[in-house]
C-alpha cells in the first residue's frame, strides 16, 4: 500500500521510497525514511495535496509523490 491510499487520521510506517534524485535527497533530509511513523493530517477536497504528521511537523505531498511512498498500515487497537 502507498502513503496515497491510507485516509485522513490513518497512520503508516514508511517501508520504501520509490522516488529518486534530489527530490528523493529533499524528502529523507526531513525525516521521510524507511521506518518512520506517518499520519495522515488532511486530504484536500480533490485529493490532492495531502497533508501528513511525520515525526514533528507537518508535510504536504503531492498526490503523485505520496503514491511513490510504500507505507504498512498500522492499525488501531
Amino acid at each position: 500500500m502507498t502513503l496515497a491510499d491510507l485516509k485522513t487520521g490513518e497512520s503508516g510506517k514508511i517501508v520504501k521510497i520509490q522516488l529518486s534524485g534530489a527530490l528523493k535527497r529533499r524528502l529523507m533530509d526531513m525525516g521521510v525514511v524507511a521506518g518512520t511513523d506517518v499520519i495522515v493530517e488532511k486530504v484536500a477536497p480533490l485529493g490532492d495535496p495531502i497533508e501528513v504528521r511525520i515525526k514533528s511537523y507537518a508535510l504536504s505531498l503531492r498526490l503523485g509523490e505520496a503514491r511513490q511512498i510504500e507505507v504498512e498500515e498500522i492499525k488501531k487497537s
